[in-house]
């Protein structure tokens, strides 16, 4: 009988512990990403920018591009200015939007990425999804996989708490987009791969159930592989499915609707989540991923980002609007404005203040 299998994209390399970044060279060479050394490297203002020169003596055939921000205009300058050069692969250093940025510069000259995240806000390090701003807001643009994944627990500790802890609420929002991909199996015959749903859904199970805090490099390195996991099932379902559902509608919802006052990605997404278990009547559960968000200091309420409660209830009507086609708890309960307000109001007593 034949034997079949299929192949799953992923990175060659997935480098996390304390000083991985002094090895970025040797894992390069090793894996035969570029023996050469002539790299392009992509770096902010910011986290990559000050870590260039302990990076630099590494890296003495590379060529380095300061990029401005996060938007489409920005990757698509890095890729006409790496058309110049000829180079073994693209290094983005940095924060998110440097490494979504290079993500899609990467993918546009056809260059291999390696990336080097210096936080954990998100899953979008190792996704095959660069999110950039553009004329009308903000787009999804499809892209290959990183070639290399390089996470330096040390570099990690030194950013901003805020960040780390945005990470942990997008890890954990698997549990809730799971059981929403699920719905959609049970009310649509929406086809699941259980395979991209197995490596989502333990990845936030491992990150909701792990007793540590972001000042242990044992939860950090559980925290970033999760998220380099969410990636990867992502990869194998081919869309993000197993990482998105009403957490990630009601998160695009405070995006949109009031994009200079939107807290971080994470940090809406965790909040999201919490509620979006608590409409599916898993109100235990709930509960319990609120106070697991709350120990790590992540907002489990509005109010805890600068939203009224009004403007929450604003934001989950319209969220169904966000994701055309997705089917999640919220198009499932097509709820209406004092429906939520009611709901809304025993959530909040369910999970204290």
């Amino acid at each position: 009988m034949p034997l079949l299998t299929r192949l799953i994209p992923s990175p060659v390399v997935v480098d996390i512990r304390p000083g991985a970044l002094d090895d970025l060279a040797d894992v390069l060479a090793d894996e035969r990403i570029s023996h050469s050394g002539r790299l392009a490297v992509a770096v902010s203002g910011g986290s990559g920018a000050r870590l260039r020169d302990r990076v630099a003596p590494q890296l003495p055939g590379a060529t380095w591009f300061e990029v401005d921000g996060g938007t489409l205009d920005d990757a698509v300058r890095l890729a006409a200015d790496m058309k110049a050069g000829h180079f073994d692969a693209l290094v983005g250093l940095g924060g998110g939007k440097i490494i979504d940025c290079a993500k899609f510069a990467a993918a546009r000259v056809g260059l291999p990425l390696v990336a080097v995240p210096t936080n954990l806000a998100h899953d979008g390090l190792c996704s095959p999804v660069a999110t950039l701003d553009n004329d009308a807001g903000r787009g999804s643009y499809g892209v290959p996989n990183p070639i290399a994944v390089v996470i330096d627990l040390d570099v990690i500790r030194e950013a901003p708490v805020r960040y780390v802890r945005a990470g942990i609420g997008d890890a954990v929002s698997n549990i809730s987009a799971i059981r929403d991909w699920e719905l959609a199996h049970r009310v649509n015959g929406e086809k699941i791969d259980g395979l991209a749903a197995a490596m989502a859904r333990q990845a936030g199970e491992a990150v909701l159930r792990h007793p540590g805090g972001i000042g242990d490099n044992d939860f950090l390195q559980v925290l970033a592989e999760a998220l380099v996991l969410s990636g990867i099932a992502m990869s194998v379902s081919g869309d993000s499915r197993p990482s998105s559902g009403a957490c990630h509608e009601i998160n695009h919802a405070f995006d949109l609707l009031f994009p200079k006052r939107a807290a971080a990605h994470g940090e809406q997404c965790g909040l999201g989540a919490a509620f979006a278990m608590y409409l599916r009547g898993a109100h235990e559960e709930s509960v319990n991923m609120a106070e697991v968000l709350r120990r790590h200091g992540l907002p489990v309420l509005p109010e805890e980002i600068g939203f009224t409660p009004d403007e929450f209830v604003r934001v989950v009507e319209y969220a169904p609007e966000t994701r055309p086609g997705r089917y999640t708890i919220l198009e499932h309960l097509d709820l209406h404005t004092h429906q939520i307000k009611d709901i809304y109001a025993d959530y909040v007593k369910a999970i204290g203040s």
